[in-house]
């Protein structure tokens, strides 16, 4: 079927009255989102933050708060009323993943309705204890800050520490009627709208660079293309699945004869993981520079230089971290177990394979084969930045967890609008009743 020019896509969504509602909702909730991002808390000096910051993000401990504030849109080097932003929320969902990965509890929990509004009202409580706490430590660490706090005390860490935790929660609510009523993941989409944000100021200033002769146009024409070459082999990745062959049959008549099912397949997506390893990575190796820099110790301070972006050990240790973790990560999102169980139950195998155990020994075999491309591109894509900066020295790093969620983001929204499109098709030819069909809200994460 050919495919409709851009137009005639954005004409079908203003025709399918549900999808605009849902993109009418989602865009009013993250106007929201953005207008808050700009209203500063009560209290604290922004261009002194700001100036911190700034200073902040060229130390070793820099890392952990420049990847934090990457994540909230600059909301923490604001110091705005939404300063925590999503990340609250963020942590306790992963730290739930984690409990019912270890926890068979929890696990039995996930697989029943009653047991997930169970673990998602955790979730909440969760999320906010994490609030409170990180409200509190930032309340402090402004109170560091050489003038950004005009009347320091415990009466202005409680009222930041209530207005930065009341700040979270309403974003996690937000988040979370985006998810319900509007189109993607809400957590996912403020993220996305926080990166892309900062992207242009980048941007301004290579233009900048290149009008004043700092940096070669040549040069940047290289870059650019080899900046849209690094997006489609991150877009290849991200949707790229080892299919594994599976047969279920059918249990209808068909002239007095059983008839075989066709064919299908099981996808195993080769970066299951997402994210998350650069993340946890990148939290593990700024440790040591954030030690350093608040704890005053001259030695854990040059210790410290030798985890600067740029060293042989950064990337060493970024490598190895970052493979670990994608294998981590990995055996806790997926289950085999499950996976074969519920196969089994259909009446569905692998050709070939027996089903029940040895079915799951071989998704682990084949999940445990591609996983090492998946964390081999995640290290490649989170040391790019660094590689970039410094052959090309722009004012801006390009790849790393930025672009993979940015990518990640934008495949799931389109991906669920055109589930709608076709959905909205599908009725046309429905005379009686109404499909209704809501798909699976994945994460960047």
């Amino acid at each position: 079927m050919a495919q409709a020019n851009p137009a005639q896509a954005l004409a079908n969504i203003y025709r399918t009255p549900e999808l605009w509602q849902k993109i009418t909702f989602t865009a009013v909730c993250l106007l929201i989102y953005r207008v808050g991002s700009h209203v500063a808390a009560p209290g604290v000096d922004v261009q002194a933050m700001v100036d911190y910051f700034a200073n902040l993000s060229k130390t070793p401990g820099g890392g952990f708060f420049g990847l934090y504030d990457l994540f909230v849109g600059g909301n923490l080097s604001r110091s705005t009323i939404f300063a925590l932003g999503i990340m609250p929320y963020i942590s306790s969902s992963i730290f739930a993943q984690i409990f019912a990965a270890v926890i068979p509890a929890a696990d039995k929990m996930q697989k029943d309705e009653e047991g997930r509004k169970k673990i998602t009202q955790w979730t909440r409580y969760g999320t906010v204890a994490l609030a409170m706490v990180q409200a509190w430590g930032f309340a402090l660490f402004t109170e560091s800050v050489q003038g950004a706090v005009g009347t320091p005390g415990f009466a202005f860490r409680i009222e930041m520490s209530f207005i930065l935790t009341t700040g979270a929660i309403f974003v996690m609510w937000l988040g979370e009627q985006i998810t319900e009523r509007g189109l993607g993941n809400g957590a996912s989409l403020m993220i996305f709208f926080s990166i892309i944000e900062r992207f242009w100021p980048g941007i301004i200033d290579t233009f900048r660079f290149v009008s004043t002769g700092a940096i070669n146009l040549v040069v940047l024409t290289m870059l650019g293309l080899m900046m849209l070459g690094v997006v489609a082999g991150v877009v290849a990745i991200t949707i790229a699945a080892r299919r594994i062959a599976i047969q279920i049959p059918q249990r209808t008549m068909a002239r007095g004869r059983m008839r075989e099912a066709a064919k299908n397949f099981i996808p195993l997506r080769i970066n299951s993981a997402g994210v998350m390893p650069i993340i946890f990575a990148q939290s593990l190796i700024v440790v040591p520079g954030a030690l350093a820099q608040f704890g005053g110790n001259q030695k854990l301070a040059e210790f410290a230089d030798f985890f600067q972006p740029g060293t042989w050990l950064y990337f060493a240790l970024s490598a190895g971290l970052i493979v670990f973790f994608t294998y981590f990560y990995t055996s806790i999102i997926f289950n085999p177990i499950d996976l074969a169980e519920n196969l089994k139950k259909q009446g569905g195998f692998i050709p070939g394979i027996k089903p029940g155990a040895r079915t799951a020994e071989y998704i682990d075999h084949v999940v445990s084969r591609i996983t090492f491309p998946g964390a081999v591109f995640l290290t490649i894509i989170a040391l790019l930045p660094i590689w970039i900066a410094d052959m090309a020295n722009v004012p801006f790093r390009f790849g790393g967890t930025s672009l993979l969620i940015v990518v990640g983001v934008a495949l799931d929204t389109l991906a669920q609008m055109q589930q709608h499109l076709l959905l909205r098709k599908y009725d046309g030819f429905m005379k009686k009743g109404r499909v209704r069909f809501r798909g699976r809200t994945a994460g960047s994460f």
